[in-house]
């Protein structure tokens, strides 16, 4: 250690430069947004993007090694306009990543209690029942049903396309609006809470090129609108009385009525007994301070 010292010391443009919690913070900081920037990159075009960009800038790097004054002078006059194509290409990509940043709540993941939680989560137990009886009841028969169950995205764009019902949920209801020949049945459903919001609603449909060639538009539009949203979407496909699941862009195809349940679950965060209890003496302290 003396050694490294004693040479720093004999070398005065070199120095041992001083790290303080800031610095630390700063280092963590960047690291986390560098992390995340590539693990979102790997799963968009912008990650064959970046290789590409990549190999360009090896190019230029020989380029300027050799000193190839041309392919220096083009890369100096175009390396503007390319920062704008890039922004231009990657548009959907950066407003998706954008989105998502804007949908995450930071606060709340350090609050102890859910205060904007009810008890029995996004909707209730009975609406998971009911909602299971309907897709199982038109599998059965080959009704083909599309139904977008809502977490926390705003869906109004896509229940503005379509007819408001505003109903509880009920096998019947959805059984009803699904059933041929009626004036509900073309188009997607979208159920808020415990309350059926609009039918026959437009969805977008999944540019996906991995999807099976011999999914319809009605699988295709509940992949894309589970690739914009933190929706649930359940598809009951007309052709085979099989049920699908799709949920953050990739579908889960021949589930049983077990399944959707479980899936239904699985989005609905119920809060356990321990965030109930925890929820139910913050409304005592609260009731008692009003008094």
């Amino acid at each position: 250690m003396e050694q490294i010292l004693t040479f720093f010391d004999s070398n005065p443009n070199l120095h041992i430069p001083s790290v303080g919690v800031i610095d630390i913070v700063e280092i963590a900081i960047i690291s986390f947004v560098v992390y995340h920037m590539l693990v979102w990159m790997k799963t968009t075009r912008a990650w064959a993007l970046m290789k590409g960009i990549v190999s360009i800038m090896v190019m230029f790097l020989v380029a300027a090694l050799f000193e190839m004054n041309t392919i220096i002078w083009i890369a100096q006059n175009v390396v503007y306009i390319g920062v704008i194509a890039v922004i231009v290409v990657l548009q959907p990509e950066l407003r998706k990543a954008l989105e998502t940043l804007g949908k995450k709540n930071f606060i709340g993941a350090f609050l102890p209690v859910e205060f904007n939680r009810a008890d029995e989560g996004l909707f209730s137990d009975k609406t998971i029942r009911e909602i299971t009886k309907a897709c199982v009841e038109m599998a059965k028969v080959k009704t083909g049903a599309l139904i977008v169950v809502c977490q926390d995205d705003n869906l109004s764009e896509y229940e503005n396309t379509g007819i408001e019902v505003d109903g509880i949920v009920t096998s019947q209801l959805l059984i009803n609006i699904f059933e041929h020949n009626t004036p509900l049945h073309d188009g997607a459903v979208i159920i808020k809470g415990n309350r059926v919001q609009s039918a026959t609603c437009y969805l977008p449909l999944s540019d996906n090129m991995e999807l099976s060639k011999d999914l319809g538009t009605r699988h295709r539009a509940g992949v894309g609108i589970s690739e914009v949203t933190d929706s649930l979407t359940l598809i009951v496909s007309e052709e085979t009385g099989k049920i699908s699941v799709a949920y953050k862009g990739e579908l889960t195809r021949g589930l049983r009525g077990e399944d959707v349940e479980q899936y239904l679950e699985r989005i609905q965060n119920k809060p356990t007994e321990e965030k109930k209890r925890r929820i139910f003496k913050v409304k005592v302290k609260d009731t008692e301070k009003g008094r």
